[in-house]
């Protein structure tokens, strides 16, 4: 089954489009097959009963049904293999 991914950031614009396009990347070496929506982090809500993953470069103060994971390590490439190998771990499940 397709997951549906989330791609947030404050505007749903520039940083989101970043992480975007290294999570298309990621997925097609994997062979995963992900529906990535990109959006603003005011937008997540509305996705709550359908998304598996939340990726966000901003800072997140609520709680949802559906793992969260921060991908600042994507804008500065620090980090950004272990935050990698979490997105695939979770996807997995």
């Amino acid at each position: 089954m397709k997951k549906q991914i989330l791609v947030a950031c404050g505007a749903g614009i520039a940083t989101s489009t970043i992480v975007n396009g290294a999570l298309e990347k990621l997925f097609k070496e994997n062979g995963i097959e992900a529906n990535l929506v990109q959006c603003k982090i005011t937008e997540v809500p509305g996705y709550a009963d359908t998304a598996d993953l939340l990726v966000t470069t901003t800072i997140v103060q609520k709680e949802y049904p559906f793992p969260v994971i921060n991908a600042r390590s994507f804008l500065t490439g620090i980090g950004q293999e272990e935050v990698e190998a979490k997105i695939l771990e979770e996807l997995k499940k």
